[in-house]
């Protein structure tokens, strides 16, 4: 790919905007479960978005800088091209970037806690903490297998949680079977990816769960977390919104054709395609949730 260094479009490909549904859909979620207790608030939801979407993008960042440091991002790459590894972004402007963009995170963060709360001081730190830690450092969590756990609290319970959190001063036991059923659904994006590199991975120390416990397994546990999910939202059946409880069945069914077309390709760049099918499968539980919630 013919990419300019530092230019607009090599930062643009940097952000990696097909992992953007991954923030969208917790706090979509938030935001209807907040509709649906009549407490949604448009200004904090919208800070919410963004937060969520300058947190992903600084992880993306942070993670391509470290995964090229650590020579995880080596030649022999199945994913999709990582901008800083491909000489798209210099040393000092993924640096410089990587700050920015911590900033303006942390700035529009500040703006929730008119809302929230000085208590949202510590999450907004912890979240930026281990965006961190998450590659770098002398103990990165996603080379030790704690990346689907981080995906699952960072994707699902805090984004939901707290979305719901500024804008109806509470937290209560929805939110918290919300946040899980979104976390597992977004996990299936770090799965597939994990999947893909499995035999890179294992080369590079870079021991995830699909490493650790085998190909077989690392099948299985993508399919059991749509699942998961799926059967979490028959919480919902308790308080009769039971379109929260039907609709994520839609889901299921194309999440079960993704796996199986997973399997059937097996490896190589061909599961680059599986990418995109469960991005769509992400955001269509999402939307689907979204409108059971507020029916």
């Amino acid at each position: 790919m013919d990419v300019r260094r530092n230019s607009l479009r090599a930062w643009v490909l940097a952000t990696r905007p097909k992992t953007l549904t991954g923030a969208a859909v917790p706090v979509l979620l938030g935001c209807a479960l907040a509709g649906a207790d009549g407490g949604f608030q448009t200004l904090p939801a919208v800070l919410c978005f963004l937060f969520a979407f300058l947190m992903q993008i600084d992880a993306n960042l942070i993670n391509d800088y470290y995964d090229y440091v650590k020579g995880a991002d080596r030649e022999d790459r199945l994913g999709p091209e990582r901008a800083f590894a491909q000489g798209w972004i210099s040393f000092s402007a993924m640096r410089s970037g990587i700050v920015v963009t911590t900033i303006l995170a942390c700035a529009v963060g500040c703006g929730l806690l008119w809302y929230g709360g000085w208590e949202l001081v510590i999450v907004g730190a912890v979240c930026v903490l281990f965006a961190f830690l998450y590659t770098a450092g002398p103990y990165p969590l996603a080379y030790h297998g704690w990346g689907d756990l981080l995906v699952i609290l960072f994707f699902g319970l805090v984004p939901v949680g707290g979305t719901y959190y500024v804008q109806c001063g509470v937290l209560t036991s929805d939110a918290v079977v919300l946040g899980l059923a979104s976390g597992l659904v977004i996990d299936t994006m770090l799965m597939v990816n994990n999947y893909r590199d499995r035999e890179q991975d294992a080369q590079s120390g870079k021991r995830t769960l699909v490493v650790r416990l085998g190909t077989a397994v690392g099948g299985w546990l993508f399919l059991l977390l749509g699942v998961a999910a799926v059967l979490l939202c028959l919480w919902f059946a308790r308080e009769g919104r039971w379109g929260a409880v039907l609709l994520p069945w839609i889901y299921l069914v194309l999440h079960i054709v993704t796996w199986r077309r997973m399997l059937r390709i097996g490896h190589g760049r061909e599961l680059n395609r599986i990418l995109g099918e469960n991005s769509r499968n992400m955001l269509l539980f999402g939307v689907l949730l979204a409108v059971g919630l507020l029916l």
